[in-house]
């Protein structure tokens, strides 16, 4: 089972996928859409990547304002979160995606890549930046709970 990351925009979605052991995330592609309301295709093409990955979870970027309120952009990502569920039938976690974006570019300028070609990458790399920090989160969690176990044993003895 694989883990596919999404940065959900106006009019693209970013999609990475982790790999099958759930250590690190790769960018998979950028869907575009003419409307940012027409999503039946995007959502075809999800469900399209999931059967292709072996896709068993969904982390969906959620674009929280700098102070960590939500906005416009939160609202209608939890919506489509919600249409995700109905249409796949996977789990949803929604994922901090505070500065991905800019990273991203980042990311992109020490790359040496131009400005201009940016915008055809930066959707993937934050849906990459957004996958690899809850894999990674993931992972903490998961010592941190095999640490507590063997302490709770120790004390035992």
């Amino acid at each position: 089972m694989r883990i596919m990351g999404l940065d959900f925009g106006s009019k693209t979605v970013g999609v990475a996928v982790s790999d099958s052991l759930l250590i690190t995330a790769q960018g998979v592609e950028i869907i575009r859409r003419q409307e940012e309301n027409k999503l039946r295709r995007t959502l075809a093409r999800i469900e399209e990547l999931i059967l292709e990955y072996e896709v068993g979870e969904i982390v969906l970027g959620l674009p929280k304002n700098m102070n960590a309120t939500e906005g416009v952009r939160a609202e209608l990502t939890k919506e489509f979160r919600e249409k995700l569920i109905r249409r796949t039938g996977l789990p949803v976690t929604l994922w901090d995606e505070r500065l991905t974006t800019v990273a991203a570019d980042m990311t992109m300028m020490e790359a040496g890549i131009r400005r201009e070609k940016r915008k055809n990458y930066v959707d993937k790399i934050a849906a990459a930046l957004i996958l690899q920090g809850y894999l990674d989160n993931r992972s903490l969690r998961n010592e941190m709970q095999v640490d507590k176990e063997e302490q709770d044993a120790l004390e035992e003895v």
